[in-house]
């Protein structure tokens, strides 16, 4: 069974929170306040953070602009994973990902299923890797942020973490560029 091996050091990482939302501003993102406590509170440095409007392009340019920044090693965006026509993060993150972590979707909807049942199976929740950089597309409302990071990201963040973890691979990451 995984467990945090308190032998090892913490190694904590840049994180950049993106909300996907039409309606939302700074004083009513409670879904990126969610992240953000998360994050910092598990040791971690949100390295940037910002509000895009449903927009595919929109989004995708974000995300790209934060891959390319070497400052950020991980970008958590919520809101536009569900059913809905403006729904489009999803298709962005799908954008930019050069591997895409499948079993991040699936592990979401077991989580989501122990809260909320059945209604799991509405989001569209997905992460990948792009120039390094891990990405996760996750729902817009607090409480599925809150099981995302407690009951995966959390722990998949900390170096720690056995019997593996995402930290450790980070420099692996791009090793097929150096073999070119």
């Amino acid at each position: 069974m995984s467990k945090i091996d308190e032998s090892l050091p913490f190694h904590p990482i840049r994180i950049a929170v993106l909300t996907v939302s039409d309606t939302r501003t700074p004083d009513t993102d409670k879904s990126g306040d969610t992240l953000v406590e998360r994050l910092t509170g598990a040791g971690h440095v949100l390295a940037a953070r910002g509000i895009v409007q449903d927009d595919r392009a929109t989004i995708a340019a974000q995300l790209r602009d934060w891959i390319a920044d070497p400052q950020v090693d991980a970008i958590l965006t919520t809101g536009g994973t569900g059913l809905t026509g403006r729904d489009v993060t999803v298709e962005a993150h799908r954008d930019v990902y050069e591997k895409e972590i499948e079993a991040f979707g699936t592990v979401f909807t077991i989580v989501s299923m122990q809260k909320i049942g059945t209604s799991a199976v509405q989001s569209r929740a997905t992460g990948g890797v792009a120039g390094g950089t891990y990405l996760f597309a996750l729902p817009g409302s607090p409480g599925a942020c809150r099981d995302a990071w407690d009951e995966i990201l959390k722990p998949q963040f900390d170096s720690r973490h056995r019997p593996c973890n995402f930290v450790e691979i980070m420099p692996r990451l791009e090793e097929h560029l150096r073999r070119k």
